[in-house]
């Protein structure tokens, strides 16, 4: 995002926020503690081809405008600072390269430190629940998100540097 905004990058951004709202609202499988879906795929598209800053925004815009029009529960801001966390990581780890460690990397940071445990902390603060048998039931939600991650975002990534080799070459 070093680049000047122009009108495509905001057209960009806004249609891979909506995409980010449609799947994160409309296209997962949520409990009151536990999220299932593909959401992170705009996120991670903004963030690999805009870097940190367009994922941060894909993500924090996503789910406070999601939030907003679409209310799942309360709205709360830690979950908003999460999705703005979650598009900087991706974008830190995989704009300028994308390596196995850069997005194990990526995929961990998010899944096992913001997600798991940032997230569990929202969740038990807004609710009023304990943390430590939150903590517990959210493992399961990583453990199942952590392979699919790592293939679908391996998969995004692929694709994107042949789309921009291909670019480039033309």
């Amino acid at each position: 995002m070093k680049k000047k905004m122009n009108v495509q990058t905001l057209v960009v951004l806004g249609v891979l926020t909506a995409m980010e709202i449609i799947l994160s609202r409309f296209l997962s499988i949520a409990a009151w503690n536990v999220k299932i879906g593909f959401s992170f795929v705009p996120i991670v598209i903004a963030a690999v081809v805009y870097g940190p800053a367009g994922g941060a925004i894909v993500g924090g815009l996503g789910d406070l405008v999601g939030a907003l029009l679409f209310p799942i529960g309360a709205y709360f801001p830690g979950f908003t600072l999460t999705a703005i966390l979650t598009g900087a990581v991706f974008g830190l780890f995989l704009h300028k390269r994308q390596t196995l460690g850069r997005l194990l990397g990526a995929i961990l940071i998010n899944l096992f430190i913001l997600s798991l445990f940032l997230n569990t902390l929202w969740i038990s603060l807004l609710y009023g629940s304990a943390y430590g048998p939150l903590l517990a039931t959210r493992v399961i939600q990583c453990l199942i998100l952590a392979p699919v991650q790592f293939v679908v975002t391996g998969s995004i990534t692929k694709v994107i540097k042949l789309y921009t080799a291909r670019k480039v070459e033309v």
